[in-house]
């Protein structure tokens, strides 16, 4: 399992009427640090759509643990990890920079074939063949 960071910081838009981050928002801080994983690695939304290929989310989940409010800033760690099915793993934790763990995100995805509308057989092989730099994913 390979674990990448990004850091975020919370925008008054993104609150709710309590003054905490709104619960869709956790969604968006896990797919951009899923976003910005696979791109860093080569994997840009981009590039897999000329290669074909699509990112879905089969299963998400997330855990709210403690809040967040507008000026915190945010680490957004993302760890990816394969098995043998033609799904993976990249599960989010949401820490505040004063090393509160805000949330934890479980989130099943799986590659699209865009062309045959079905499941590549093998994501990992498929994105260590479309990375540029494979390390990033810890493949």
């Amino acid at each position: 399992m390979t674990t990448f960071s990004v850091r975020v910081g919370v925008r008054s838009y993104e609150l709710d009427m309590n003054g905490h981050v709104n619960h869709a928002v956790y969604h968006q801080f896990g797919e951009h640090a899923r976003s910005e994983l696979l791109t860093a690695a080569g994997c840009s939304f981009g590039r897999m759509v000329e290669h074909g290929i699509g990112i879905v989310l089969l299963e998400t989940r997330v855990r709210f643990l403690r809040e967040m409010r507008h000026g915190d800033e945010i680490d957004v760690d993302c760890r990816l990890a394969f098995g043998e099915r033609r799904v993976f793993t990249m599960d989010n934790t949401l820490r505040r920079s004063d090393g509160v763990v805000a949330a934890e995100i479980e989130g099943v995805m799986g590659l699209l074939d865009q062309e045959a509308r079905r499941l590549v057989a093998d994501p990992r092989a498929r994105l260590r063949d479309l990375a540029t730099d494979p390390g990033v994913l810890g493949l």
